[in-house]
C-alpha cells in the first residue's frame, strides 16, 4: 500500500503525466525550435514594444509637459510600467520568438536599475532620535477621533495632519491633547508635537487660502524647522490631460519658502500630490532628501488607501539622516499615514 501511494503521488495523481516525461517533452520542444528559422523573425511587434517600454523609462524626463502634463502623469506611475514586462514575456513565449525574448532584457535591465533597490532591498536601520508622521486625514473622514488615536499610537514625537475640516478640528485637538502638549493649526493643516513650538506661521503657496505652515520644533537635540503642506490636487481629464498646473505653481512657491529657511535642519511633511519622480516637484525635491527613498522598505505607496498605487505623501529632510521609513495601518481616510525616524 505504501509503495502504491508513493508511486501515485509522485506522478501527481492517477492519469497525470510524470514530471520526468513533462520535462523531457519540454526539452524536445525547445530542441526543435533551434532548427526553426522563424524563431528570429517572429515576434517583431512584442520586440518593438519592449524597446519602446525601455525608451519610455530611460527618457521619461524628456517627455514634454506642454500637452496635458503628460510627462508628470507618466512619472507619477513610472514604477508601474514594469507591469508590462510579464505581458510582453507572455507574448514572446506565445509567439515562440527569440527576438522578443532578447529585446525584453532591455526593459528588465532598465526597470531594475531604476527601482530594483527600492523593490528588493530594505534600507531601514531601526532606531532614530526623532520620529515624525504625516497623514492626510480626509475632510470627509467619518471617524476623526479613531484616526487621531491610530496616529498617536505610532509613538511619533511630531505629527502633521492635512485636510482638517472646521467640524473635525475640535475632535482632533481633544483626541491628541493627551499625547501632544503643543500644536499649531494654520488653515487646513496642523502640527502636533511633544516638544515646544515657536515661530509658527502660515506659508503662502499661491492657493488663495492657507494649506501650508512653518514652525520650529525645539527638540532636545536642537531646533528643527518643520514645514507642513498640502499641495493642490491633480486630476486626469479626457479633454485636458493631467491638470497639474496649480499644483506645480504651489510646488514652486513652497520650494522658494524652503530655500529661504535659515535653520540647517529642515523637515517637510505633507501631501504633495506628486511623487519623487515627478519633475514638477523639482523646486522641492532638489533641496530635500526623501526619507522613504533613503531608508524605506519598498515603494511605500500611500494613495489610494484601498489599493495604494503612488507615493504622494512625503517626508523629506535636510540636515538630518533618515534611518527608517514605513506606512502606518489604514484609517478611514483615503490616504495611508506614513512615518519616518531620523538621526541628528
Amino acid at each position: 500500500m505504501v509503495q502504491a501511494y508513493t508511486q501515485q503521488t509522485g506522478q501527481g495523481g492517477p492519469g497525470a503525466e510524470p514530471t520526468g516525461s513533462r520535462l523531457r517533452r519540454l526539452l524536445r520542444h525547445w530542441g526543435h525550435l533551434r532548427h526553426d528559422r522563424g524563431i528570429w523573425r517572429r515576434g517583431m511587434v512584442p520586440a518593438g514594444c519592449a524597446a519602446l517600454l525601455a525608451l519610455l523609462m530611460i527618457f521619461h524626463a524628456q517627455i514634454p509637459n506642454r500637452l496635458g502634463s503628460l510627462g508628470s502623469l507618466l512619472e507619477t506611475f513610472l514604477p508601474w510600467l514594469g507591469g508590462f514586462i510579464p505581458v510582453l514575456l507572455g507574448c514572446a513565449l506565445w509567439r515562440r520568438s527569440a527576438t522578443a525574448l532578447l529585446a525584453l532584457l532591455l526593459p528588465v535591465a532598465v526597470w531594475l536599475n531604476l527601482f530594483g533597490g527600492l523593490m528588493f532591498f530594505d534600507r531601514s536601520h531601526g532606531g532614530g532620535e526623532l520620529t515624525v508622521v504625516t497623514h492626510n486625514v480626509n475632510a470627509e473622514n467619518p471617524d476623526p477621533a479613531g484616526t487621531a488615536r491610530k496616529v498617536a499610537a505610532s509613538g511619533a514625537q511630531v505629527v502633521a495632519l492635512e485636510e482638517l475640516s472646521d467640524s473635525a478640528l475640535p475632535v482632533y485637538r481633544k483626541a491628541l491633547a493627551g499625547t501632544y502638549r503643543y500644536h499649531t493649526v494654520q488653515g487646513t493643516v496642523g502640527l502636533w508635537s511633544r516638544y515646544p513650538l515657536h515661530d509658527s506661521r502660515p506659508v503662502d503657496i499661491k492657493m488663495g487660502w492657507t494649506r501650508a505652515l512653518r514652525t520650529t520644533v525645539a527638540t532636545p537635540r536642537g531646533d528643527v524647522a518643520v514645514y507642513v503642506a498640502h499641495l493642490p490636487s491633480v486630476r486626469v481629464k479626457f479633454n485636458a490631460g493631467f491638470t497639474a498646473g496649480q499644483r506645480d505653481g504651489s510646488a514652486e512657491a513652497l520650494g522658494k519658502a524652503i530655500g529661504r529657511e535659515r535653520l540647517a535642519r529642515v523637515i517637510l511633511l505633507g501631501d504633495l500630490n506628486g511623487t519623487m519622480n515627478d519633475r514638477a516637484l523639482a523646486p522641492i525635491t532638489s533641496q530635500l532628501r526623501s526619507a522613504q527613498g533613503a531608508a524605506g522598505d519598498g515603494f511605500g505607496f500611500s494613495w489610494p488607501a484601498s489599493f495604494p498605487m503612488a507615493r504622494i505623501d512625503q517626508i523629506m529632510v535636510r540636515g538630518l539622516d533618515p534611518v527608517s521609513a514605513w506606512s502606518l495601518p489604514r484609517t478611514l481616510s483615503d490616504h495611508l499615514p506614513v512615518a519616518a525616524s531620523v538621526d541628528f
